[in-house]
């Protein structure tokens, strides 16, 4: 067998042995659990559109070296602006 063949036949044994679906813990949560599905079109947008809008309680507007717990609240919606005040990025967590 070549290293080639080999390196393929490896492949094929590790990828038999992954699960078929993750339970939603380990994939992450719902966009719809916080309601940033509905939030996706702000993604690329300047900052100030934010000013306008009101959100729902927990709700957390991350910036670039902001300090945020790492508590897991699949209901909370974040959202994450980058150093130039675009909107990168809406999430749950």
């Amino acid at each position: 067998m070549t290293r080639g063949s080999v390196a393929v036949l490896v492949g094929l044994v590790l990828a038999g042995c992954q699960p078929a679906g993750l339970p939603k813990v380990l994939a992450g949560p719902d966009l719809a659990s916080c309601g940033a599905d509905g939030l996706q079109g702000l993604v690329g947008q300047p900052a100030a559109v934010l000013q306008g809008m009101t959100f729902r309680q927990d709700t957390r507007i991350l910036r670039p070296g902001m300090a945020v717990t790492m508590d897991y609240r699949p209901d909370r919606l974040n959202i994450d602006i980058d150093a130039a005040d675009r909107i990168v990025r809406v999430h749950c967590t």
